[in-house]
């Protein structure tokens, strides 16, 4: 097994994920099976009870793996699925150590951070590597260099690279060159990262540099000098206008040929699918734009995965896809606002917990439906539409969830097998579920098969007390897992499409989603 560490220093954000992700594509382009791990040094177990507002998005994996998004990259990137096991915390690696020790494990011996808690996270790193059956395994340590939460895993990796045989670990550190006033481009951060990093005993084999401009040769050269790694390994990963264009930057920056040189070895593929992609992406003509109707829209990254399914939508027609991200509330604030969703092409309302901004998408939903506007609504975005039409079309006023208010109409309830359940989490439907599809429907001819697996993230459910009657009356469940419906649409309506589950999670650049392409084609063709 070959094992590729990127690391981060100077500051969060820089795009380690990304960097990764990259670094991942262009191994695979070149014939090898690739995987990927993710160490996030937070205390929490898992992201599922993350706020979105402060660490973005939360992927859901097949196996209902709550996880930070970064995996999610390595998803699309690399066209592969992970498991829950791929994401590794700092909650995860000391609840199995006291649990190790309270069953006396450690055999009396005193638990301590190494050796009990860094072989912990070696013995995880190389079990999901071994398991994932893949040639080379990426592994990202969240956060930054110097951060005390990191330092455990810091060691861990260093240990792993002693351990190994010496071309099967190779380091990848992702630093800052900042530009002054002048627009010089400036070395000083990238240097005292590194010397920093070196202080824990790791050395950079590569060393990914972050700029806005390309970095030029001499400051290159003067990070090797100072950094002791030849100016060859040094690569410029400046500003790309899309994130798919960054596998190409770094190997035209020769960061794959000297990956692999350092891994011991040769290119086995030459794949060009992936510049295909990108070829297509830059061939685009024509334009859509979309209100995303949601409540986490002051930070883009709570619906990144819905971002990029836009796009893959919009590379497969051949068009750009402007996402336009409207605050739910608003609509509720001053509801002669909503007349601004005439210059729209299509509306999306995504997924969210909670009361706020329910009836702000409630309304959105109303207007798409009566305007005839191409409508995908991704689980709560489903839940609003059958409660939208419960209220407003079999007159049911008080219809609603009853997540969110008591009603005498709960469309959206608990089943029964759900009821007495006091732990909420273990109410939570999350991960991969089947779901039959009806013949001739729009989701059947979206997807082109009878059955589907997509991906969940929800408590409640439709009502099926309702169902007939709101069958009856023109919404059609069209997608169902025994008494659990997972699609609603109204046949005749230009588009108006939704599901419980969140196809957004297994979209891919090469592979769209069939919702998102639906529902992108659909606004294209209108608005043609």
């Amino acid at each position: 097994m070959k094992y590729v560490i990127v690391t981060g220093g100077v500051m969060s954000g820089l795009g380690k994920g990304i960097t990764a992700a990259s670094m991942g594509r262009i191994l695979k382009n070149k014939g090898y099976d690739v995987t990927a791990i993710k160490i996030d040094p937070y205390i929490n177990i898992d992201a599922g009870t993350m706020s979105p507002f402060q660490h973005g998005e939360v992927f859901v994996l097949k196996d209902g793996g709550e996880v930070d998004l970064d995996l999610g990259n390595y998803e699309r990137f690399l066209d592969i699925e992970l498991t829950r096991e791929h994401n590794i915390t700092t909650g995860k690696v000391y609840q199995a150590v006291i649990n190790k020790e309270r069953r006396g494990d450690y055999l009396g011996k005193t638990v301590q951070i190494i050796p009990h808690v860094t072989n912990e996270i070696k013995e995880r790193l190389r079990n999901v590597a071994k398991q994932s059956g893949a040639r080379i395994c990426l592994i990202e340590v969240g956060g930054t260099v110097g951060d005390i939460e990191s330092m455990p895993f810091l060691e861990a990796v260093r240990q792993l690279h002693n351990e190994e045989d010496v071309d099967d670990v190779v380091f990848i550190h992702v630093t800052l060159v900042p530009m002054d006033a002048q627009g010089e481009q400036k070395t000083k951060p990238t240097q005292h990262s590194v010397k920093e990093l070196r202080e824990l005993g790791l050395h950079p084999d590569l060393i990914v540099t972050r700029c806005i401009k390309p970095v030029l040769p001499g400051t290159k050269e003067k990070i090797a000098l100072f950094c002791d790694v030849p100016a060859k390994a040094v690569i410029s990963a400046h500003d790309a206008e899309d994130i798919y264009l960054v596998p190409q930057q770094l190997e035209n920056e020769g960061a794959a040929d000297y990956l692999l040189t350092k891994l011991g070895l040769n290119s086995k593929d030459d794949n060009k699918e992936w510049a295909r992609m990108v070829e297509k992406m830059r061939a685009t003509t024509g334009s859509v734009d979309v209100a995303v109707v949601g409540k986490y829209t002051d930070l883009e990254d709570s619906y990144l995965s819905i971002r990029e399914s836009l796009k893959h939508a919009g590379i497969e027609v051949g068009c750009k896809v402007n996402a336009y991200w409207l605050d739910a509330e608003d609509f509720e604030n001053e509801p002669e606002s909503i007349s601004q969703l005439a210059k729209y092409d299509g509306i999306l309302v995504p997924g969210g917990f909670g009361v706020r901004g329910t009836e702000g998408k409630i309304s959105a939903i109303k207007y798409a439906r009566e305007t005839d506007k191409p409508y995908l609504g991704l689980c709560l975005g489903m839940q609003t539409a059958v409660i939208e039409f419960a209220r407003n079309v079999l007159g049911y006023k008080d219809a609603n969830s009853s997540e969110l208010a008591s009603t005498d109409h709960p469309v959206i309830d608990l089943l029964p097998e759900q009821e007495d359940v006091v732990d909420m989490g273990a109410t939570m439907r999350l991960g991969d579920y089947f779901a039959e599809l009806t013949p001739g429907s729009l989701a059947n001819k979206l997807y082109g098969s009878d059955a589907i697996i997509e991906r969940h993230r929800h408590r409640y459910e439709v009502n099926p007390e309702y169902i007939d009657e709101m069958e009856k009356a023109g919404m059609k469940f069209t997608g169902r897992n025994k008494n659990r419906m997972e699609i609603a649409e109204i046949p005749g309506h230009s588009f108006f499409f939704s599901s419980q589950f969140h196809p957004e999670f297994k979209s891919r650049p090469n592979r769209p989603s069939p919702p998102f392409l639906g529902f992108v084609r659909a606004m294209f063709e209108k608005n043609k």
